[in-house]
């Protein structure tokens, strides 16, 4: 890997500001003063300093699993809301980072964040059959008519149907419902949308399980942590 993409990969620098560091004196790579961003480093076995500091081991692919909460916008960016990506932590971030899929400004739950691109297609793809389980208080009573209609497909609109998806009530009354509903893809506002196409509104929607992989009990809102490989093959249904 080149120096200088190292050095913005890690947020350190920008691959421009890099020419400063190095004209500096500032970066050893194995006791050796780098003098051009175009060198090549082995960031997993190389003993890296920035001014004499030792910079921490570098992972290619990197894997979160984070609970979000409300009021904080599924994006790597946004000049107007906090995102997702600025709840990582400084020794935790990467120039590369990204969330796997969205969850709406108002919506909590299991998120997944990643370098890895590849993986994120598996997660997403209709194709792949990944389900995605939500917790949800619906105003109004939830009925046996709209369990059905949910494993026949929501029909969103005239260009939109949605694909079949259980329905799971767990309780019912005139003021609120509270649901669990199992989807197997992620169009734009699709749960609120499928509730709406049955005169239904959500008023709380927290996603609580990704294939075989249920939000850690013990991960509080906003907090995130590594993926261990099991966990890894569970969100895959591995």
């Amino acid at each position: 890997m080149r120096l200088d993409k190292w050095l913005n990969d890690l947020k350190i620098c920008s691959r421009r500001e890099s020419g400063k560091y190095i004209k500096q004196h500032r970066i050893v790579v194995n006791d050796v003063v780098m003098t051009n961003g175009k060198q090549h480093i082995s960031p997993e076995t190389d003993t890296i300093t920035i001014d004499g500091e030792a910079r921490r081991s570098y992972e290619r692919d990197l894997y979160y699993i984070m609970h979000k909460p409300a009021g904080v916008v599924t994006a790597t960016t946004d000049r107007m809301h906090e995102t997702v990506i600025d709840l990582i932590a400084d020794e935790d971030n990467r120039k590369d980072l990204f969330p796997v899929g969205r969850l709406d400004k108002d919506t909590e739950g299991l998120l997944v964040i990643t370098n890895d691109g590849p993986l994120a297609h598996r997660l997403l793809s209709p194709k792949k059959h990944i389900e995605k389980v939500y917790y949800a208080q619906i105003d109004g009573e939830v009925t046996a008519a709209d369990v059905k209609t949910f494993e026949e497909g929501v029909v969103i609109n005239e260009e939109f149907t949605a694909q079949p998806a259980k329905l799971n009530v767990l309780t019912s009354g005139e003021g609120v419902s509270e649901v669990e509903i199992t989807v197997y893809e992620g169009k734009f506002h699709q749960v609120k949308r499928m509730f709406i196409a049955v005169e239904k509104e959500v008023t709380y929607l927290k996603r609580i399980k990704m294939g075989g992989f249920d939000l850690p009990a013990d991960l509080e809102l906003g907090e995130y942590r590594h993926l261990t490989a099991e966990e890894m093959d569970q969100l895959e249904g591995k």
